[in-house]
């Protein structure tokens, strides 16, 4: 595993960086979700209940170690990281009014919402001063090309700049790994008002835990849109196995450390 390509693919990072090879991809992507969004991703138990024996490549007891393995090590790096979270804790609350973690409810596995926690990086108030920003009615074409990190975005506290670029305010998420909310790997938790906008795909995203870090996240960082994300997560999902999870933990420690996005 290079420094150059952390998931040990680099046909896959190749791609990113060839726009024309990058169109073809997602155009082939494309063509998967129907089968995908339909569930038809593992092995079937029982065809009338929709049941799944396995879930991408993972058995039932892979599961279950997956399961174990994503809680010792998110405990780990909490322990790890303590002092690192009590000083991003301090600045946060230095640099402006408010407290120094955010929550929100996302919706995890199987539908069920979750108190989500990271680092807050917008004014306390954002919600009252900026109502458009919280708008969530998009047509199906502004669907398509959406992002959702913006350039410029008015919201965004000056430590709360340097905690997102740096993914520091993300060190909190691991308490929810912990919990059982959320796995190490998976699609990033999505908040309610925006589950409708994934259609048929929504019981195939949330099939299985959101994760801290994701395929999309790893290949595209922030650069890529609602769509292409989606279709990254549904990729991941049907290929989900105990070397692309390493893969894409290892390739997020490079991005962090480095700073460089392997999508870029």
């Amino acid at each position: 595993m290079s420094p150059r390509d952390p998931l040990g693919a680099p046909g896959v990072v190749d791609i990113m960086q060839d726009t024309e090879a990058r169109v073809e991809l997602l155009s082939r992507l494309r063509s998967t979700l129907e089968s995908v969004s339909e569930g038809r991703f593992g092995e079937a138990v029982d065809g009338e209940t929709g049941e799944w024996l396995t879930v991408g490549r993972y058995s039932r007891m892979g599961e279950f170690c997956k399961d174990l393995m994503d809680r010792l090590l998110a405990a780990i790096g909490l322990l790890s990281v303590s002092p690192i979270l009590l000083a991003v804790a301090i600045a946060v609350r230095l640099d402006s009014p408010g407290p120094a973690f955010f929550t929100q409810t996302r919706i995890g596995r199987g539908g069920r919402p979750f108190r989500f926690w990271k680092f807050r990086g917008m004014v306390v108030d954002a919600k009252e001063r900026f109502p458009e920003l919280y708008d969530y009615r998009y047509s199906a074409s502004e669907v398509q090309n959406l992002r959702f990190h913006p350039g410029h975005d008015p919201r965004v506290t000056r430590v709360g700049a340097f905690i997102r670029r740096t993914s520091l305010d993300e060190l909190p998420n691991l308490w929810n790994v912990v919990s059982g909310d959320m796995s190490l790997v998976g699609p990033r938790p999505e908040i309610p008002e925006l589950i409708p906008y994934y259609g048929g795909s929504a019981k195939t995203i949330l099939s299985v835990k959101p994760g801290i870090t994701s395929l999309a996240k790893l290949l595209g960082r922030d650069n890529i849109t609602f769509q292409e994300t989606l279709e990254f997560d549904l990729r991941y999902i049907r290929e989900r196995c105990l070397r692309l999870d390493l893969g894409v933990l290892f390739g997020t420690v490079w991005m962090v450390l480095t700073g460089h996005s392997v999508g870029n």
